[in-house]
C-alpha cells in the first residue's frame, strides 16, 4: 500500500474570501494541467475548491471555523511558485 503523504500550506491566517480566490487564480495560472473540479460552498461562508494534477489532489480552503486560507496537496507546489511570486503573496496575506 503506498503511503499518500499531504503537503499544508497556510495563506493567510483570516478566513478571507478574496485570499481565498487569489490563491486559487494562482494556482491556476502557475500550475500547468491543472484540473479546476467542484466548488463547495457553506452556509457560514467556508469556501473549497477542489483541483486535481496527474491524479493528485490539491484543494484550497477558506474555513469560517479555523479561521483560516489554507492548501492542502498531495505534491509539493513550490516547485511552481518563484521567490518573488511567493514575496508577493506574504505582503497580500499581511495586507
Amino acid at each position: 500500500m503506498r503511503r499518500l503523504t499531504m503537503f499544508e500550506y497556510n495563506i493567510c491566517t483570516n478566513a478571507d474570501i478574496s485570499v481565498f480566490t487569489n490563491q486559487c487564480l494562482a494556482l491556476e495560472m502557475h500550475i500547468p494541467g491543472l484540473q479546476k473540479g467542484e466548488l463547495l460552498c457553506d452556509v457560514d461562508g467556508s469556501a473549497i475548491q477542489k483541483y486535481v494534477l496527474d491524479g493528485r489532489r490539491i484543494t484550497v480552503y477558506n474555513d469560517e471555523q479555523i479561521d483560516a486560507v489554507f492548501v492542502e496537496s498531495e505534491i509539493p507546489l513550490e516547485k511552481y511558485f518563484s521567490r518573488q511570486v511567493a514575496s508577493l503573496e506574504m505582503l497580500v496575506e499581511g495586507a
